[in-house]
């Protein structure tokens, strides 16, 4: 069983720890539950104490009736308070951007390792949700999740491969969160001056092998924050390979601040 903590809304957050040393928390993206990273906690775990958690509205966590990110972030406080701060924190997509609000909002946070947080709009373009929010008030989740699939530009074979097989289901029941990746991305655009306030070694990272966006959004986070440095993994996409990026991790988490 999950351990749980209340966040300043009463909404309780589930939670994992494995490992044993400095705290490292992991924040995973859309149609993640805490389960979703678990090679690479184990990974991490070998060296650090590792939580993963629900965001709310996934897994064994709650939900408020209403949202806010200042929501999601004072659940990232919660966590921080419950295991003894300050941490490290690792996120992957709107779990990255998740990260650096966190930081920016001057949590105890030591460090920040960002990977591919979703700022796919150039400034000035316009920005859309693909339908998704008009599914989720249809209350339509199956068709929520397949449009914001669509939106990362997914295309219709592996949509189809992916509603036929068995986490589908899963996905399916997370898809009301998607909201909540959303309002995280707000309008595509990295928000430099919130972000410049970051004071603690930053790594943005993304994937060779990734869109042109998601070096695009690296580039931006490396202008903004003043200690931000950048690493490329080299054939790897927004799916990571857990068992790659982990030495990437380890090395940014264990070098001197």
């Amino acid at each position: 069983m999950p351990a749980l903590v209340r966040s300043p809304d009463g909404t309780e957050i589930a939670y994992d720890v494995v490992g044993e040393g400095r705290p490292v928390i992991v924040i995973g993206g859309a149609f993640n539950t805490r389960l979703s990273p678990y090679p690479l906690v184990s990974l991490l775990g070998e060296q650090f104490s590792v939580v993963s958690f629900d965001r709310r509205g996934r897994g064994d966590s709650r939900d408020a009736a209403t949202y806010a990110v200042e929501r999601e972030v004072e659940d990232v406080a919660a966590l921080i308070g419950a295991i003894g701060g300050p941490a490290m924190i690792y996120g992957h997509s709107s779990g990255a951007i998740l990260a650096l609000e966190s930081a920016a909002a001057g949590l105890p946070v030591s460090k920040v390792a960002a990977f591919e947080p979703p700022y796919t709009t150039q400034p000035g373009s316009a920005v859309a949700d693909g339908g998704v929010v008009d599914a989720l008030d249809a209350g339509d989740p199956e068709l929520a999740a397949e449009r914001f699939m669509r939106l990362t530009g997914m295309d219709d074979n592996a949509i189809q491969w992916i509603t036929g097989a068995p986490f589908w289901a899963g996905m399916v029941a997370t898809a009301p969160t998607l909201r909540y990746d959303l309002a995280l991305a707000g309008d595509g655009v990295l928000p430099s001056d919130r972000f410049a306030v970051i004071s603690v070694p930053t790594l943005a990272i993304d994937g060779g092998a990734s869109p042109e966006w998601a070096s695009r959004a690296s580039d931006a986070l490396v202008a903004a924050v003043p200690r931000a440095s950048r690493v490329t993994i080299e054939g790897q996409n927004h799916a990571v390979d857990q068992g790659i990026l982990a030495p990437v991790l380890i090395e940014f988490f264990s070098a001197p601040h």
